[in-house]
């Protein structure tokens, strides 16, 4: 679970002759990145981006082409193995750890293109992805294609992406289009684009997560082509990743289970030098200590393995199309959200065990709690979540949200919609 340390100041940074050759490749060289990530979190945090290196390391390392399918000589991690990824970079960096996650979703999003638009935007297997799904912008209906336009947020990883996503409901008119292909009395659409083509503006002034760079975005009367539109209700890819709308979410809780182990170990790292200020009392030797590594532990242990099984769970039935669908789905979310709040309450401890050095922007723990907090703010970490799963488990049919990623209903069938 926990990625050693090695002596990044003395020596030089990894670095690879040739793309990762497998699932397994791409994991190795994101243990060894790790070190180099720590060594880094400061200048990520100070300017609100990663910096040039961090993300040539990551390319070579494999994480921006991670989604990608074999047949396109990509990696083709599983959900399970994506989030395991995450939870590598992030205990280096959270910040490197969520661009890694927005940015990797290239391979993903190429699934719902149309293959010859899939295959040139994304001729470049480590082409980087950004953008947002919530749908602000609006679209209207033209001869070969749309005319787009709005404000989006949270655009993480715009400063370095080559593709930038759009979310749009359809017009016509100024009003709302139903959406033929689902049902729902709204269209809601991606939009795939350059990010010359939009306007990135400084906002990402925030608690955590600073090197995110989650800036927002706009644009006005952007021409955009049928072929470079899709929606996740109908992917053009059958492939197991992409038979459920919420491939863009499953690797998320990577994430904080990352960072909480980072922050453990670092507390673990401590023990050794510390004693109780009042009573002098080794900290190796304090119970107060004892408890709290050990209640940290506990939990870690138990949101680490609630999110591994639910989506070792929802991937097979994937695989095989059959079962409860719906049900692996709402565990999956459920594990999601535990594993947000879980790492969340772990920094928390860790930081008011260590007391008053944790307060300084010179402690690890000071940035962890900070970045805790802000990705705690997503979606998939809200109540929204657990009251959705207590409808469905009293038997009843829950809303399904604008942005069918949110949504636990079933997709509807693969089709060629080329």
């Amino acid at each position: 679970m926990t990625v050693t340390e090695t002596h990044a100041d003395t020596a030089a940074p990894p670095s690879w002759d040739a793309p990762p050759a497998s699932a397994a490749d791409v994991l190795d060289r994101a243990r060894q990145t790790v070190p180099w990530l720590r060594r880094a979190a400061g200048e990520i945090e100070e300017g609100r981006r990663l910096p040039d290196h961090v993300v040539e390391l990551l390319r070579q390392a494999g994480v921006w082409r991670a989604a990608m399918p074999a047949d396109r000589g990509g990696p083709d991690l599983t959900s399970a193995q994506q989030a395991r990824l995450l939870e590598i970079i992030a205990q280096g960096d959270a910040s490197a750890a969520w661009c890694a996650m927005i940015g990797m979703d290239s391979g993903i999003y190429a699934g719902y293109l149309p293959d010859a638009t899939a295959r040139t935007l994304y001729a470049d297997l480590d082409t980087i992805t950004a953008g947002a799904l919530l749908p602000t912008g609006t679209a209207e209906r033209t001869d070969g294609g749309y005319r787009i336009g709005g404000r989006w947020r949270f655009a993480s990883c715009v400063n370095h992406c080559q593709v930038l996503m759009a979310s749009c409901m359809v017009q016509e008119r100024g009003r709302p289009v139903p959406d033929p292909l689902t049902g729902e009395p709204r269209q809601w659409r991606v939009f795939a684009a350059r990010p010359e083509q939009f306007q990135v503006l400084d906002t990402w002034h925030t608690t955590g997560l600073a090197g995110s760079g989650s800036h927002d975005y706009q644009t006005e009367n952007l021409f955009v082509p049928d072929d470079h539109v899709f929606t996740l209700a109908r992917p053009r890819q059958d492939r197991v990743l992409l038979r459920t709308p919420d491939a863009v979410q499953r690797k998320m809780p990577g994430i904080p289970l990352g960072m909480a182990r980072a922050a453990l170990d670092h507390v673990i790292g401590l023990a050794a030098g510390r004693r109780d200020r009042e009573t002098g009392t080794p900290w190796l030797d304090d119970p107060r200590v004892h408890e709290a590594i050990g209640r940290s532990e506990m939990e870690l242990a138990a949101a680490r393995a609630g999110v591994y099984e639910t989506l070792r769970v929802q991937w097979e039935l994937l695989d095989s199309g059959g079962g409860d669908l719906r049900a692996a789905r709402v565990g999956t979310a459920l594990a999601r959200t535990f594993a947000f709040r879980t790492a969340r309450g772990i920094v928390q401890r860790l930081y008011d065990l260590v007391g008053g050095s944790a307060v300084y922007r010179t402690s690890p723990l000071d940035r962890w709690l900070r970045d805790a907090n802000t990705m705690c703010q997503h979606a998939v970490a809200q109540d929204a979540v657990l009251q959705m799963a207590g409808v469905v488990a009293l038997g009843g049919e829950p809303p399904n949200p604008v942005n069918p990623a949110l949504a636990v209903s079933l997709p509807a069938a693969v089709e060629d919609l080329s």
